[in-house]
């Protein structure tokens, strides 16, 4: 089980990075259009730069929604690898079965 207080930052970064998602595109078309004048898109890269940097989706870490473990995720079922295994043999992920060759 991971630590709570990485959940809780986890649960903060999915918080802030839907609270800002709209400003940061907006900020982002201002930035890249071409027809927009220089004064125009600095104070667009200042307001953006400005925002939490916990804001960014790329500051987000896929977890184990039941353990909370932070590696080997799969991000299909959004398990951890031994979870997902424990499941699997238990028969409760449907279509699921150990390989047998």
């Amino acid at each position: 089980m991971a630590r709570k207080c990485m959940l809780r930052r986890e649960e903060r970064r999915t918080n802030l990075t839907k609270k800002y998602a709209k400003m940061r595109e907006e900020l982002k078309v201002v930035m890249k259009d071409p027809s927009v004048d220089t004064d125009a898109k600095f104070e667009a890269m200042a307001t953006f730069r400005s925002l939490p940097k916990d804001s960014s989706p790329a500051r987000r870490r896929n977890r184990c929604w039941q353990t909370g473990r932070g590696n080997g995720v799969y991000r299909i079922v959004g398990l951890c690898r031994n979870k997902f295994r424990e499941l699997c043999m238990s028969g409760y992920i449907p279509g699921m079965r150990k390989a047998s060759w």
